[in-house]
C-alpha cells in the first residue's frame, strides 16, 4: 500500500493551487486524486467558465509563479451597477484607490491549465481515479478508490467541490439555503465596446453580470428565478440575444450570443466543519455563495493559502494534527459566512420590489456611490483587501 504524507481530493483550480503551493514551501509526499483530466484543453475561443480575479488572488498566483503562462486574461478597470426599479447606481474605478485596475476576468479552465503545467511530478503524483472510501486510522486516514487500490496518509483535504464526497462520507453535515434561481451562463459578442468594465444590471426577476473577455466579448452569467431561466433556457439564439439586449437596455447595442448556454441551480452551502482530525475542507467543499460578485474562485484560493500557512507556520507539530486545522478554520469561516450572508442579503434586497423598498435601495445605492468613504469601504471588501 502506498502512502503520502497528504492526500488531495479534487484536481480543479483550488485543489491543484493548494498541492502547489505546499510543495513549493514544505518538505512532504502529496498525491491528488481526480477522476477527469486536470489538465483541461485552451481552445481559441474562450470558456464560459470564468472567474474574477480580485488584486488579492492576483498577487496569490503570481507568487505561484503561474500568472505569466496564463493564456488569457483580460484587465478590467471599473464596475457598474444599475438597478431597473430605481433611480440607484454604483460606479466603482480603479483610480478611487489608486491602482491600474480592479481585477481580471480570467476562464476558469486557463488557470487549471496553468496550475497543472507547473506541478512538479517528482513532488506530486496525480492519480487518475475516483474516491471510493476513507477509514480513519490512528495516524490519518486509509483511502480506498475506485479501482479497489488503497493509500494512506496522515492529512486529506477535501478539494473536491460543492458535491464533495469527502464531506459526505466523514458525515459533515451541511446548512443550505435553496435561491429557487439558476444561473445560465454563456459567451456574448456585443455591438458596442464593454469599456473594461464589469456590469451588473438588477431587475425585478433576475440579475445580469457582464464580465469582459475583450473589447466586444463577454461572459454573462444570468441569475433568474427557476422558471424564467427554463423559458429563457427554450428561446432560440435570436430571441434569446434579444431578450438579452432588451434586458441591459442596449446598452452595448445589440447582443448576439456566441457559445451554448449552460444552466446550473443556484444554492448557497455551508459546511458546519471545515475540519476534522486529519482532515480539512477547502473551497466549494467547505462553502459556496450565490455567484452574484464572482468571488467562488476567490474565497477558495483564500482557504487554500491560509491552510499552507497554518501548515507550514506549525511544522513542528504532526501533519493532520486537529489544533492546528481549527486555526484555519476560524481564520476562514469568518470571510466566508459573512460573504455568503451578504449575497444572500443582496439577493434579497433586490429581489423586494414594493415602493418604499425601491426608494431606499435607489437612496442607499447613490448614498455610497456619493460618498468616497462609504465606497472605498465596500470596494475593499470586494477586491478581498483588508481594511484593518
Amino acid at each position: 500500500m502506498k502512502g503520502f504524507d497528504i492526500i488531495v481530493i479534487g484536481g480543479g483550480m483550488i485543489g491543484l493551487a493548494f498541492a502547489l503551493e505546499l510543495s513549493q514551501k514544505k518538505n512532504c509526499s502529496i498525491a491528488i486524486i481526480e477522476p477527469n483530466t486536470c489538465n483541461p484543453p485552451i481552445n481559441d475561443s474562450f470558456h464560459t467558465r470564468v472567474s474574477a480575479i480580485t488584486p488579492s488572488s492576483h498577487e496569490y498566483l503570481v507568487s505561484l509563479n503561474i500568472w505569466n503562462n496564463i493564456k488569457r486574461k483580460k484587465a478590467f478597470v471599473a464596475t457598474k451597477v444599475w438597478d431597473q426599479n430605481s433611480h440607484g447606481r454604483l460606479n466603482f474605478h480603479a483610480e478611487d484607490e489608486g491602482m491600474d485596475q480592479l481585477g481580471f476576468i480570467v476562464e476558469n479552465d486557463l488557470i487549471q491549465s496553468a496550475l497543472f503545467e507547473a506541478i512538479d511530478p517528482s513532488k506530486i503524483k496525480i492519480i487518475n481515479a475516483k474516491l471510493d472510501s476513507l477509514l480513519k486510522t490512528d495516524i490519518g486516514y486509509l483511502v480506498t478508490l475506485d479501482d479497489e487500490s488503497n493509500l494512506s496518509c496522515k492529512l486529506v483535504v477535501g478539494a473536491d467541490g460543492s458535491q464533495s464526497k469527502v464531506r459526505n462520507l466523514v458525515a459533515i453535515e451541511v446548512t443550505e439555503c435553496d435561491y429557487d434561481q439558476k444561473a445560465i451562463i454563456a459567451n456574448i459578442v456585443s455591438e458596442k465596446p464593454l469599456e473594461n468594465t464589469t456590469w451588473q444590471r438588477f431587475l425585478s426577476d433576475s440579475i445580469i453580470a457582464l464580465l469582459p473577455l475583450s473589447e466586444n466579448k463577454a461572459s454573462i452569467v444570468w441569475s433568474c428565478k427557476s422558471d424564467l431561466a427554463d423559458e429563457l433556457m427554450e428561446l432560440d439564439i435570436e430571441e434569446f440575444s434579444q431578450s438579452l439586449s432588451e434586458a441591459v437596455e442596449y446598452r452595448f447595442g445589440k447582443l448576439l450570443l456566441e457559445s451554448k448556454r449552460k444552466v446550473f441551480p443556484l444554492v448557497e452551502r455551508s459546511a458546519k466543519d471545515y475540519t476534522l482530525p486529519n482532515l480539512a475542507l477547502i473551497g466549494d467543499a467547505a462553502h459556496n455563495i450565490h455567484p452574484l460578485a464572482g468571488q467562488g474562485a476567490n474565497l477558495g484560493f483564500s482557504d487554500a493559502k491560509e491552510l499552507n500557512s497554518q501548515l507550514v507556520e506549525n511544522d513542528d507539530k504532526a501533519l493532520g494534527d486537529y489544533l492546528v486545522l481549527r486555526k484555519y478554520a476560524r481564520a476562514r469561516r469568518l470571510d466566508n459566512e459573512l460573504m455568503a450572508k451578504t449575497m444572500t442579503g443582496l439577493d434579497w434586497i433586490y429581489k423586494e420590489n414594493n415602493e418604499p423598498l425601491r426608494w431606499l435601495r435607489g437612496f442607499g445605492m447613490n448614498l455610497i456611490d456619493d460618498s468616497p468613504m462609504i465606497k472605498s469601504f465596500f470596494q475593499k471588501q470586494a477586491l478581498g483587501k483588508s481594511n484593518k
